[in-house]
């Protein structure tokens, strides 16, 4: 656990409150007007990505005269798409209307980002156990380009960890010293066949990250102070590449998808979008 080092002003997380009701009620819309998609994974991240492009990532566009020395980005867990279309959307990168447009053939918001149709993003993702890969590469480029202040932050899933590659990336991570790779894990304890303890279980994740020499903050991945504080704390590292160890709950902001298993990837018809943007508005 962190110490509280730096906190959010009150001002500050009101502000992050709203934004994420609406982004939920914004994935919402996504999938109910697609037909399909995965809430609960996205639900469950909602606080890690405001958090860190609100106030911690160095996010720019393509025509700032520093994009550059930007931070970059990665989705590993693409299935979260929804999720990311709606923070490009708040951070101004796509327009609201844009968001309905979810899933449907043509559409630049495909099931899982695409480079091809998005130049705002980093990379496609989609790949489960890939990210963190990609993530080295990148990183390793900025160390062999002398940038050293840009950072690369990586989403995974809990279930994702499964992956022999992921296993692979962090060991190669910590060799080569990769002390500006940020890894976060929504640790929500579920997956598309049910809890990961059952399916392939992770054991002691800290345990398994601080083996391979990474630094391990474990934290309340719906509380904003730890998230910022493990954040900041992560961008100091000299040496070691980092991993946030975020506990969440899938499907959580809303009574009936969360910890269910259930919303890992459906729809809701229209009793349940009803009820469920009841709840966060």
């Amino acid at each position: 656990m962190l110490k509280n080092e730096v906190c959010l002003t009150n001002d500050e997380k009101q502000k992050l409150i709203s934004m994420a009701n609406e982004i939920r009620i914004d994935i919402l819309k996504m999938v109910y007007n697609a037909k399909s998609g995965h809430i609960g994974g996205a639900f469950s991240s909602v606080e890690l990505l405001l958090t860190l492009f609100s106030k911690s990532l160095n996010h720019k566009k393509k025509n700032d005269v520093d994009f550059f020395y930007r931070d970059r980005f990665i989705l590993s867990k693409g299935h979260a798409s929804a999720l990311y279309y709606a923070i490009l959307v708040q951070f101004g990168y796509l327009k609201k209307e844009e968001l309905l447009t979810f899933r449907q053939l043509g559409s630049k918001l495909q099931g899982h980002p695409s480079k091809k149709f998005l130049d705002c993003i980093e990379i496609s993702t989609g790949s489960l156990g890939q990210g963190l890969s990609i993530a080295n590469g990148v990183a390793l480029g900025l160390k062999l380009d002398k940038n050293e202040s840009s950072k690369v932050f990586v989403l995974l899933g809990d279930g994702e960890l499964q992956e022999g590659s992921v296993w692979e990336s962090i060991m190669s991570a910590s060799h080569n010293k990769l002390n500006n790779i940020i890894a976060i894990v929504d640790k929500n304890n579920l997956q598309i066949d049910g809890k990961t303890d059952d399916v392939m279980s992770l054991s002691n994740l800290s345990q398994k990250f601080e083996s391979f020499n990474w630094n391990v903050y474990e934290i309340n991945g719906h509380n904003y102070d730890q998230i910022y504080q493990a954040y900041e704390k992560a961008k100091l590292s000299k040496e070691k590449p980092t991993c946030i160890i975020a506990n969440t709950q899938k499907g959580y902001g809303v009574s009936f998808m969360n910890g269910n298993k259930d919303w890992h990837g459906k729809a809701p018809n229209v009793d349940e979008y009803n009820k469920a943007v009841e709840e966060l508005r």
